[in-house]
C-alpha cells in the first residue's frame, strides 16, 4: 500500500521560498516517476515539477528557474525547493507517484495521490 505524506507548506510573502517534502511508504524512489501537482481554489489541478527514475524532470515554464525538484533515495523522500514565490503559486500542493518509467506532468501517469499541503503567498 503505497502512502504519500506531504508537509512544509504555510504562508509566506512574495519573494519568500519554502520547501515541501513528501515521504513515501510502501514504495521505493526507484520504482517510477515522482511529482508535485497543485490546485487553487476554482482553478484547473497542473503539473508544477516530475522527476524521473533517471533524474529527469520536467517543469511547469511559470515556476521554471525558481522551483527545483530532487529526492534523496536513501530517506525516500521528494522534495520542491520553492524560491522567490509569488501570489499565483497559491494553493494545495499534492505528492504524487507512479511505477511508470517515464517523466511527464500529465497526472494521467501519476498513480498515487497525497493529501496535500497548503502554500499561501500574500
Amino acid at each position: 500500500h503505497v502512502q504519500l505524506v506531504e508537509s512544509g507548506g504555510g504562508s509566506v510573502q512574495p519573494g519568500d521560498s519554502l520547501r515541501l517534502s513528501c515521504e513515501a511508504s510502501g514504495y521505493t524512489r526507484a520504482s517510477g516517476v515522482m511529482g508535485w501537482f497543485r490546485q487553487a481554489p476554482g482553478k484547473e489541478r497542473e503539473g508544477v515539477a516530475a522527476i524521473g527514475n533517471d533524474g529527469a524532470t520536467v517543469y511547469l515554464n511559470s515556476v521554471k528557474g525558481r522551483f527545483t525538484i530532487s529526492k534523496d533515495n536513501a530517506k525516500n523522500t521528494l522534495y520542491l525547493q520553492m524560491d522567490t514565490l509569488k501570489p499565483e503559486d497559491s494553493g494545495t500542493y499534492y505528492c504524487t507517484a507512479s511505477f511508470w518509467s517515464g517523466c511527464s506532468l500529465v497526472a494521467g501517469y501519476h498513480k498515487y495521490w497525497g493529501q496535500g499541503t497548503q502554500v499561501t503567498v500574500s
